[in-house]
């Protein structure tokens, strides 16, 4: 802003004379001029509308430059005084006086005024924006005093304000590079002094940001420290900013504000690899370089993506060298304090494992490991170590000296802790331990004890003293007693700790005698049958009688389960499980039956499981309200192993389960993967009773609740490393085969991991697995070899043996032969369609499926009358191509695959010979099984986010995948199928559920790889009207599932978003792909699409920038410059006569100037044009070269299809009119690099089509592409389109650039032959009105496939002409014409006489209406049938 300016709009602010003085040569004068200045502004009562221009004014006059000290003092007064009265200061005012103010700091007489602006600034904007700016001007000023005194400000600045409003990586930066690396002695000092201030708000963490500083500069860093001690968060700013904004209160890091850095691209899978290595040095190496990372990275860590590390740095916990896990410790701990309090929930519970370390015999290790808990400590919270310590005190594999040490440990932390209630989950253990027969643990423990009591106060110890029974209940009852009246206030308390403290007193003496004898008393002492706890406990149970035993009037199970992880495989409770399960419990059961459950002794438990038995017949419902607890707590007696309450609880389950039938309820998928997987497990007990019970209750599970999703989990005990498990899981397969094979057939490709055992060592394990699949042999025959996999000779030999020694068994016993059971109820399922009983008298259960979970779309063509609305299938595989339709269409999802799997073998051989008579087979089914597969893929979906596995959704993907690969399949899948199946491809791409489900990341790339290969290879035209389509707001019904955190506007928004990326991607092809699709069609999509939305709402979206409407407009517009003005001539399917004339048009016309005006082509006709005719007719003829150009294009289009034996025909009559229109073009100059051969079958082909003309048998409904401008400058006397043939010049509007469901019969007799049939089908009517009307009609489009002038054609197009009728006449030749573009033409048709008009064969006659609509229309123009536009 110049000077001139400035003066103009400070207006009245400051007087015309003090702005003249300022500029004087004489100092005085501008000295006199800027106090009188400062008076002014002092005097302002708003100075806010004025700051900025007051602020350039000063900065000009008397600028920066002004040599006088004083004048600079007041100017520098004047910009302190205006920053610190605004209510607001501009940054940009800043930046202006920024330079000159850090100038005015490196001058002793100028430093104090400047020091104090600059700390206004900060106040007015924040000492971060301040500081980002100093950094570039003072490294880079050429005044060394300016870096030195700058960084003293900033010294006071950050005493002042705080570390808040900086990014401190960028300040350290540069006080390190900039600071440090000075060569002068007061520069360095000062930066020394800035990190000084800095360590008293950050601590010692900046250490490691200034690990490499040279030696002499950390030594004077570290004086500076202990000057400037870290104070945390009682170091409060002295002054606070005004203005405070996102960009003012950035913290790059964490409550400390260092910042911390993301290592995740860092632990890379070689990383990982190496700490899995078996060679130890590698594994040293690679720890190593964990620690090298840390240093690199200033030893301060994001928690993101080091999930992985922690998981295998967990793994060298247990490596077998020493030294390993020594420093292993160390770089864990080194993780913890450079990742802080985040480590907690990123380490996956590593603590366990830390603390096992203690359980070493050698002190270096217990020592290290006790390091890694101080690290870790420092790094989180003790309340969060807690349950791993507790944990970790009673586990007996710890040893006397690591128990010790913890004690020590514990004791340690919470010397100094006041309020800490986690405290007394310390208790337990320590009562425990006080009672060991190490002296070192009881006298740590003891201490640990006292630390505890001194925390949590005697009421809270007292209440928490149930569950500690025995000898260390009445040590602690002896170490409490030093606290007044506890013995009264305990025994006059609740009456459970009255009756412990009964029990106690009992045993007193005899545990205070072997307290010193040589033998203690264990934690666990069984009260003797004298003790008094029965009745005074019975006394507490009658007193709560009133209550009900299981209060569920809170319980939410459905939020439960949702937290409940999924899995076949079986792993035990973790310790925060339990602990929710304590919590559960005891929120949930009545207070006398969780004290009975939660005990540890089982004799107790055993009485809350009959408590539990008599309440059974009368709280069935609320039980399975708490199902999914009680599993949990039967999982946990389970793994305890106690014999006595383990058969009481196998004596419980099946009383439970009968309960669930008597209820009608089946366990839910949580449910069964909380206990299921337990059972399994521990199914191969070493005690034969229990086998044998557990055997039974897993036989009834698969009663009543599933075979098929039972066997995923016995499928998993196959894989135990318990031999008994796995020999009691091969069994359970066997019994499934054999009672329930209808419901497991679509996993009978599992067989091969119990073929695996047939290997086994054991021999017992060998012969349960022969038993088993005997037993399989038996069902299916021979065909069980496809699913044992791959086997040895030897395994081979022994299975031989084995199946031939049961086919004799099965003939003794006069069983019949082995499948042959199978192989008659597939032929009862292929002729009835039913599952009648089996003849071994056990009916095969059977599922019933409904056919579809939400409302079919799109599919006509789908017969639902083929089979009754439920349909039952047993274990039967399909055994042709249309039983495995019909399993893939009314089965459940997991027999569907069975059927899926025939199909791709199916397929599969197809592809393999494409001209053999099996792929032609494959083609007329195409459509049929798409559709089929399109309707399954919600099924399958449906069914695996209900739990199950994702394998049907991924053979479903992988069958459609299979079709689409192949180019003929893919385009015989009809549009409406196509629609169909990309509609619900695209819902599922969006549906936030898939990735949850199992392998939820490969069915999303499995979509993504389909759609892919569908807008590749289906039929384009198609897809495009489909997606065109598509664009519209979609039904809410069908999105597989309601809004919950949408609306449903932003769904629709996300789906069109979808289907524009698919429109982009065929548009981006379609300069190669013009000849391949109908642009008729398209434009028909792209004219229906625009009319429903209608000019308002078109202007309405184009100012919001609508996707979908400007994604319509881009396909229009690729249309357009590809095809140019032959674009008038396909839109024989938009009625462009209605009134008022379709949007299209419009667009077409807009879209041909602007590419006119861009000189990409020739305008089709004046500004302004709205009627629109025959383009060759009306337009001005475009120039030589662009006709020259075009004439090539469609040459090479017709050889392309003379090449194609299917469009050969077409391609020939194509190429023979060329050379009736322009007779000089040399045809065979296009063909010089073309082979003799068909250089000849052009010449044969040309002079059969004449022949054909000349007999009167050319074909009129050949599908003719638009020929090139009849103006081509190709000869000094080019043909006139008025006097030249209108067959040659006409363009007819059914024509397709290149038809890719076209065929022609191969001759053209034959042609003829079938064009006669239809004389006695259309008697009413003249062959001549016929014509007219399928000329005329062009609304109404023959389906894919069938050729025009074909019988099926006409009978299509009577049909359509009948159903677009107005009125009924009885009289054919008064019958009124169909409604053509908008105009009804009421003249009756009149009847073609004379012999002129007859052509040979039966051919109708071909006038100039016939052959060309738009000529037609010009016509009818001319003669005023119509009123003119």
């Amino acid at each position: 802003m110049s000077l001139e300016e400035i003066e103009s709009r400070v207006g009245s602010l400051i007087q015309a004379d003090t702005i003249t003085q300022l500029k004087s040569a004489v100092w005085k004068e501008r000295l006199e001029a800027i106090t009188s200045f400062k008076e002014q502004v002092e005097a302002l009562t708003s100075l806010d509308p004025s700051v900025e221009i007051l602020i350039r004014l000063l900065c000009v006059l008397p600028g920066w430059n002004e040599k006088n000290v004083q004048v600079q003092q007041q100017l520098i007064d004047i910009i302190t005084h205006i920053a610190s009265t605004a209510s607001k200061f501009p940054k940009k005012c800043v930046v202006l006086c920024l330079l000159g103010i850090t100038e005015r700091v490196a001058d002793i007489k100028t430093r104090g005024q400047a020091m104090k602006c600059l700390t206004t600034f900060c106040e007015a904007v924040g000492p971060g924006f301040i500081f980002e700016r100093l950094y570039k001007i003072m490294k880079e000023h050429k005044n060394p005093k300016v870096l030195s005194e700058g960084l003293l400000w900033m010294v006071s600045a950050v005493d002042d304000f705080g570390i808040s409003y900086l990014k401190l990586k960028d300040l350290i930066e540069f006080c390190k590079d900039t600071g440090l690396q000075s060569s002068a002695a007061a520069t360095r000092n000062s930066t020394i002094k800035l990190i000084g201030s800095l360590h008293k708000f950050v601590g010692p963490d900046i250490k490691s940001f200034l690990s490499d500083v040279k030696p002499a500069l950390l030594s004077a860093l570290d004086a500076e420290y202990e000057k400037n001690p870290f104070e945390g968060a009682s170091a409060v700013p002295k002054k606070t900013v005004k203005v405070t904004d996102s960009t003012s209160t950035l913290s790059a890091g964490g409550a400390d504000g260092l910042p911390r850095e993301d290592i995740s691209e860092k632990i890379t899978p070689t990383l990982l690899k190496g700490l899995e290595s078996s060679d130890w040095k590698i594994r040293l190496e690679s720890i190593e370089s964990v620690n090298k990372i840390l240093e690199e990275a200033n030893k301060r860590i994001q928690p993101i993506g080091t999930g992985e590390l922690f998981g295998a740095l967990r793994n060298r916990l247990h490596d077998s060298n020493k030294n390993l896990i020594m420093a292993t410790l160390s770089t864990i701990g080194a993780l913890a304090s450079a990742m802080g309090q985040p480590v907690e929930k990123s380490s996956k519970g590593i603590l366990s494992d830390i603390l096992k370390c203690l359980g070493d015999n050698k002190k270096n290790m217990r020592e290290c490991t006790l390091s890694t808990l101080d690290s870790w400590l420092a790094a989180a919270h003790l309340d969060k170590m807690v349950p791993y310590v507790t944990a970790a005190l009673t586990d007996a594999k710890l040893g006397a000296e690591g128990r010790k040490d913890l004690f020590d440990w514990l004791s340690k932390q919470l010397v100094g802790l006041i309020d800490f209630p986690d405290a007394v989950q310390l208790l337990k253990p320590s009562a425990s331990a006080m009672t060991d027969k190490s002296a070192d643990v009881r006298k740590a423990a003891e201490t640990c004890f006292s630390e505890i009591l001194r925390i949590c106060g005697q009421e809270t110890v007292t209440k928490n003293l149930r569950d500690i029974q025995g000898s260390a209940l009445a040590i602690i009852v002896e170490r409490m007693k030093s606290y007044g009246g506890f013995q009264e206030s305990f025994e006059s308390g609740r009456s459970a700790s009255a009756s412990i403290a009964t029990k106690s007193s009992t045993k007193t003496g005899k545990t205070n005698g072997s307290r010193h004898g040589s033998k203690a008393v264990p934690s666990r002492t069984v009260p003797t049958k004298g003790s008094r706890q029965e009745p005074i406990m019975s006394i507490q149970d009658i007193n709560i009688q009133s209550q009900a035993l299981l209060n569920v009037k809170d319980s939410n199970k459905d939020d439960r389960e949702r937290l409940v992880v999924r899995r076949f495989k079986f792993e035990e409770l973790r310790l925060e499980q339990i602990q929710d399960l304590e919590n559960d419990v005891m929120r949930y059961f009545r207070e006398d039956l969780h004290r009975r459950l939660l005990s540890t002794d089982f004799k107790k438990q055993v009485d809350g499981i009959e408590m539990l038995q008599k309440a059974l017949p009368s709280m069935g419902r609320e039980l399975i309200e708490v199902l999914d607890i009680l599993l949990k707590w039967f999982v946990l007696r389970i793994c305890e192993s106690n014999t006595s309450c383990l058969l009481k609880v196998l004596e419980f389950l099946p009383e439970l389960l009968d309960m669930f039938r008597n209820e009608s309820y089946v366990m839910t998928e949580a449910e069964a993967a909380i206990f299921i997987p337990c059972l399994v497990e521990k199914s191969g007990h070493n005690i034969e009773k229990v086998r044998e019970k557990m055997r039974e209750l897993m036989k009834q599970i698969v009663h009543t609740y599933s075979a098929a999703k039972t066997f995923p989990y016995i499928l998993e005990g196959l894989r135990s490393r318990n031999n008994r498990t796995r020999i009691e899981c091969a069994d359970l397969v066997g019994f499934l085969l054999d009672n329930h094979g209808a419901e497991i057939s679509g996993q009978l490709k599992s067989l091969q991991i119990v073929a695996s055992l047939t290997s086994e060592r054991d021999g017992d394990t060998r012969k349960a697995a022969l038993n088993t699949l005997a037993t399989g042999f038996k069902i299916l025959g021979d065909d069980i070899w496809r699913y044992v996999g791959k086997l040895t000779e030897a395994q081979r030999s022994m299975l031989d043996d084995r199946f031939k020694w049961k086919a004799r068994e099965m003939e003794k016993r006069k069983e019949g032969r082995p499948g042959e059971a199978r192989a008659a109820l597939r032929r009862s399922v292929r002729d009835s369609g039913s599952d009648p009983a089996e003849q071994s008298g056990e009916v095969s259960r059977s599922i019933t499926v409904p056919i579809f979970n939400r409302e079919n779309y799109g599919h006509p063509e789908v017969h639902t009358d083929r089979l009754p609305m439920t349909q039952t299938y047993s274990g039967v595989g399909p055994t042709d191509w249309n039983e495995s339709l019909d399993i893939i269409t009314y089965g459940s999802p997991e027999q569907s695959v069975e059927g899926m799997k025939v199909i791709c073998h199916e397929l599969a051989q197809a592809t393999a010979d494409p001209d053999g008579s099996a792929m032609d087979d494959v083609v007329k089914d195409a459509d049929r099984l798409v559709s089929c597969l399109a309707n399954k893929v919600a099924k399958t979906f449906d069914f695996s986010l209900t739990g199950a596995s994702s394998r049907s959704c991924k053979y479903v993907l992988n069958t459609l995948m299979q079709t689409f690969q192949n180019k003929r399949l893919a385009h015989a899948v009809k549009q409406s199928t196509l629609d169909s199946l990309i509609t619900e491809l695209l819902l599922w791409l969006l549906d936030e559920r898939v990735p949850q489900m199992d392998d939820g990341s490969q069915l999303l790339r499995a979509l993504n790889v389909l759609m892919l290969k569908i807008l590749d290879n289906a039929d384009r035209t198609s897809s495009f009207a489909v997606l065109i389509n598509l664009l519209r707001p979609l039904d809410p019904s069908r999105w597989p599932a309601p809004a919950i955190n949408e609306s449903l506007v932003i769904r629709n928004q996300k789906f069109s978003d979808l289907v524009v990326k698919c429109l982009i991607k065929l548009t981006k092809v379609l300069q190669n792909t013009i000849h391949d699709v109908d642009l008729d069609r398209i434009l028909q999509s792209i004219h229906i699409y625009l009319q429903e939305l209608g000019m308002d709402e078109i202007r309405k979206r184009a100012g919001a920038d609508d996707k979908p409407l400007r994604m319509v407009k881009t396909v229009l517009h690729e249309l357009v410059k590809l095809r140019g003005t032959a674009i008038k001539g396909h839109l024989s399917m938009v009625p462009i006569d209605m009134q008022p004339q379709p949007i299209i048009l419009a667009y077409i016309d807009l879209n041909l100037q602007t590419l006119a005006a861009a000189r990409m082509l020739t305008p089709s006709g004046p500004a302004g044009q709205t009627h629109w005719s025959d383009s060759t007719a009306n337009n001005p003829a475009p120039t030589a070269q662009s006709a020259d150009a075009q004439l090539k294009q469609e040459l090479a289009a017709i050889f392309k299809k003379i090449g194609d034996k299917q469009t050969c025909s077409i391609g020939l009559y194509e190429l023979y009119r060329i050379t009736q229109l322009y007779p000089q073009v040399d045809i065979f100059s296009q063909l010089q690099n073309a082979s003799d051969a068909f250089r000849t079958y052009i010449r044969d082909g040309l002079a059969q089509m004449e022949k054909n003309a000349a007999a009167g048998r050319t074909p009129s409904s050949v599908p003719l592409s638009t020929p090139p401008p009849a103006a081509l400058n190709l000869s000094p006397n080019p043909l006139s389109p008025v006097n030249a043939n209108t067959l040659n010049d006409s363009r007819n509007l059914n024509a397709r650039a290149e038809p890719t469901n076209f065929s022609l019969p191969p001759s053209y007799a034959e042609h003829d032959q079938g064009f006669n049939v239809i004389s006695p089908r259309v008697s009413s009517y003249s062959q001549s009105a016929l014509q007219h009307n399928l000329d005329d009609s062009r609304n109404e489009r023959l389906p894919s496939g069938v050729s025009n002038g074909t019988l099926d054609a006409i009978r299509e197009r009577m049909k359509s002409i009948q159903l677009g009728s107005s009125a009924v006449n009885p009289d054919p030749r008064n019958r009124p014409l169909i409604q053509v573009n908008g105009n009804v033409n009421n003249h009756p048709v009149p009847e073609v006489h004379g012999a002129g008009n007859r052509v040979q064969g039966g051919i109708l006659p071909m006038d100039e209406k016939a052959l060309s609509g738009l000529q037609a229309r010009m016509e009818r123009l001319k003669s005023g049938s119509f009123d003119s536009l």
